[in-house]
């Protein structure tokens, strides 16, 4: 079985009815060409600090953004993977929630980005923790005939998520990211074909670009096959790529290479000796 996916990548801007509106254009676009399953970037609504974040923030369900995913699927018959979004919860605190909807427009999965990016590179603090909720459970679901490991961005660092994604039997594995300059030069495309090789997964990545509320991004959506090749990727642009998941393919690769098979559960996790 062959299905064509595809990740959008733009720069979220500041005003979120723009944002709602070009990123309906470019699930539209993938549609368009073939998509059976779409995939957003992280935050697609609106990026920036603690501020900015609560004024784009929606409550699950209720808000425009949600809306709109839930419309564009079940008009357009496809998957569709929501990026994330920031969540308003009803205790009044953030979380930086990726959803996913079936062809009928239907809530497939809810996922809460589990790891905070909490750090500093290159003179700059990230402290995602200080204004949003990590998330507390690891989410899989049926997506356009692929069972599918739902992620966000930091998350990409944690293969240990991954393995416990490879436990619910999924095939593949979606990355939505605001991915910054700084770290993606080095870190972003060994990061993306690692976990697809380790997991015998197909991965789809989208990614942020520019400068989106003046945090550099750096792009570089792909599609990753399981022996870790890159399908395709993108150019610096607001754009939509494309690429085919061919299940046989798959099939092979694990096949061919069995690591899956000759894994020693029963060993890992042992506390030391000494």
């Amino acid at each position: 079985m062959s299905t064509r996916v595809a990740a959008v990548q733009m720069q979220s801007s500041p005003d979120k009815a723009e944002n709602v509106e070009r990123a309906g254009r470019l699930v539209r676009e993938a549609a368009e060409r073939g998509a059976e399953l779409v995939v957003l970037p992280e935050k697609w609504t609106g990026l920036g600090e603690a501020e900015e974040l609560r004024r784009v923030a929606e409550p699950l369900g209720e808000g425009p953004a949600y809306a709109a995913m839930r419309a564009w699927a079940a008009e357009l018959g496809i998957a569709l993977v929501g990026g994330s979004i920031t969540e308003l919860r009803g205790d009044g605190r953030l979380a930086n929630t990726s959803v996913a909807f079936d062809s009928d427009g239907s809530e497939a999965g809810v996922y809460r980005k589990i790891h905070m990016f909490d750090v500093e590179v290159e003179g700059r603090v990230y402290r995602e923790s200080a204004a949003e909720q990590a998330g507390e459970e690891v989410v899989a679901c049926d997506l356009a005939g692929w069972r599918t490991g739902l992620s966000v961005c930091y998350d990409l660092r944690f293969p240990e998520l991954f393995r416990d994604l490879l436990e619910r039997d999924v095939r593949l594995l979606v990355v939505p990211a605001a991915f910054t300059l700084a770290t993606g030069r080095d870190h972003w495309e060994v990061l993306l074909r690692a976990r697809a090789i380790e997991s015998q997964c197909f991965l789809i990545a989208a990614n942020q670009w520019g400068e989106p509320a003046g945090l550099p991004c750096y792009g570089h959506s792909m599609v990753v096959d399981p022996w870790g090749t890159v399908l395709a990727e993108a150019p610096e642009a607001d754009c939509v790529v494309l690429a085919e998941l061919d299940r046989a393919r798959q099939d092979e690769v694990r096949a061919q290479l069995p690591a899956l098979t000759h894994r020693r559960p029963e060993l890992y996790g042992r506390p030391p000796d000494h």
